[in-house]
């Protein structure tokens, strides 16, 4: 982007103080600076009204189909499951996009080792696991790794280092995540650096608009992908493009299908699916009420039972219905590191700023039919969080050897 026009797209927006520092720069920082102001969708400071009240619509049950349920018919969804598979109407969407931090990490948190006696990487865990199903089928499966500015490198670097964990190259399709900015509480943009401003990624629902602006969706279309499976990088244990959870979804005729695991406890802290306002949605652990948490099913079991371990497999064709505009954008208060006017950094202690964020839940909402799918959790959710404590390393190592796993 020329100066000139970088110029003149921050002033439509009262954000000059970007290029405050802009004569300082060498050639190649300002290149990077002026690309990033090209790049970046501004739009969003405009919502910044948009903070939302809290308010909710009417949430009742959304029924799963249970173990039980899935065990009479396993013959059934695994056929239909193969059939779907083997026709190249399935694909992986690895969200990707985070770093190690919170486990002491400086690198992409699917780089961290959790092996003991050898080296065993998240990334590497999660290929296996989709390499199941490709054994499985004998069919090799469009695999799709959302990464974000500040991994992306290191994250297909890796890939290839270890020669894509014995996948098909080929078949693996690296995009980032688009990146929103960030700002002050009122509305005045954040400087990363001189010669960055600063942002973060556009939240967990960001993939879809994200494979759009790079153009992949036409390898949807191009190769006949009806279903894709989107899960994140966090649970080593999640069982991929599984031909019983793909079968199931299929049979179903849902927009999209979720897998769930029963609650530890009524007061667990997870999402839990259910309708909103007659539309398939998630309640989070904290909207429930005691009402909520004690209400029973027709079996007496609690009602709001079946928490999401954030594994989806979203119908392609619908994903049309699933635009920017039509998600609530979520203007959320967060501590933002930045400089001063002078440049010095600053690593605030309490909220300071607001991130802009599109989260699945409202994705899925905007969907018309979903099937919660329950998987057992020991076997299909060992979440890796923090580095010790609950979802941590130590307990996803528990898993992984009750599993099988050589660690």
């Amino acid at each position: 982007m020329e100066l000139q026009k970088a110029k003149d797209k921050l002033a439509q927006i009262g954000q000059e103080h970007v290029l405050a520092f802009y004569d300082e720069l060498d050639g190649a920082q300002k290149e990077a600076l002026l690309d990033q102001i090209e790049e970046t969708d501004f739009s969003v400071l405009s919502r910044l009204s948009d903070k939302t009240d809290g308010k909710r619509g009417v949430f009742a049950p959304l029924a799963a189909m249970q173990i039980s349920r899935i065990e009479q018919r396993r013959s059934e969804l695994y056929e239909a499951g193969v059939l779907a598979i083997r026709a190249g109407k399935t694909a992986a969407l690895l969200l990707a996009g985070g770093m190690g931090t919170r486990l002491g990490f400086d690198h992409p948190k699917g780089m961290y080792n959790v092996g003991v006696t050898k080296e065993l990487y998240i990334f590497e865990c999660i290929v296996n696991n989709l390499l199941d199903t490709v054994n499985e089928t004998g069919t090799w499966i469009r695999l799709f790794i959302m990464t974000s500015e500040k991994n992306h490198e290191d994250t297909v670097s890796f890939f290839k280092e270890k020669n894509y964990f014995g996948y098909k190259a080929d078949m693996v399709t690296f995009f980032k995540q688009k990146m929103a900015p960030c700002c002050d509480l009122d509305g005045r943009l954040f400087m990363e650096a001189k010669d960055r401003i600063s942002t973060s990624p556009n939240g967990n629902a960001g993939w879809y608009s994200s494979m759009v602006r790079d153009g992949l969706d036409a390898i949807l279309r191009d190769e006949g992908i009806e279903w894709i499976d989107v899960f994140a990088v966090d649970n080593v244990l999640q069982r991929i493009c599984d031909p019983c959870f793909v079968g199931a979804t299929v049979l179903a005729d849902v927009s999209v299908g979720a897998k769930v695991v029963r609650k530890a406890a009524p007061d667990e802290k997870v999402g839990v699916m259910c309708t909103e306002d007659g539309r398939p949605s998630i309640v989070e652990y904290y909207e429930l009420s005691q009402e909520m948490m004690d209400a029973k099913d027709e079996n007496g079991d609690p009602a709001y039972n079946y928490g999401v371990i954030l594994n989806y497999l979203f119908r392609t064709s619908e994903l049309e219905k699933v635009t920017d505009d039509k998600m609530p954008l979520h203007v959320v208060k967060k501590k933002i590191p930045h400089i001063t006017k002078t440049g010095e950094p600053v690593s605030p202690a309490e909220p300071n700023g607001y991130k802009f964020e599109q989260l699945v839940l409202d994705m899925i909402h905007q969907l018309s039919t979903c099937l919660p799918y329950e998987v057992v959790r020991e076997k299909e959710f060992a979440p890796i969080k923090n580095l010790t404590g609950v979802d941590s390393v130590d307990s996803a190592r528990e898993l992984l050897r009750a599993n099988g796993v050589e660690l």
